[in-house]
């Protein structure tokens, strides 16, 4: 096992940062496919909720794009054992909570109403808000120097 400091890594930080990276990447790809307009990507999309894109303030991608790379870059960091995954994870969080204020405050198309859509918002929440706590969690401990 790899040692900093003469603390162990533990295992459940391979685990956890791994599967951090694998969801976070696919968030970034989503993004990506997103604002470029990927016909492949956008194909499933109902013009309502394209519409609800294309209106959407550019504080929203910055937002997006924040939540969305932050995350990556803290699971890259974790796995890197590096304290600043706090700030990443808390950046990410930050920028996924003033995304969320765009549906609050528009008329969202229904596909954003649905209990799938609604199911993975909450997902997403969750995740975010573990990650951080976890690396919060592994600073205390000394794991993340």
């Amino acid at each position: 096992m790899a040692r900093t400091l003469g603390v162990r890594t533990p295992r459940h930080l391979w685990i956890v940062g791994v599967l951090a990276l694998v969801w976070n990447a696919f968030g970034c790809t989503d993004f990506s496919m997103t604002v470029t307009r990927n016909p492949a990507w956008m194909a499933p999309l109902s013009p309502e909720m394209i519409d609800w894109l294309d209106n959407a303030p550019s504080w929203t991608i910055v937002t997006w794009a924040l939540g969305v790379w932050g995350g990556l870059a803290g699971a890259l960091l974790l796995l890197l054992r590096s304290r600043w995954a706090v700030a990443a994870f808390t950046i990410s969080l930050l920028g996924l909570a003033v995304n969320q204020i765009y549906p609050f405050v528009s008329d969202v198309p229904a596909m954003l109403t649905s209990p799938a859509s609604i199911g993975i918002t909450l997902v997403i929440w969750v995740l975010a808000l573990f990650l951080l706590w976890y690396a919060l969690r592994l600073r205390g401990d000394r794991v993340l120097r």
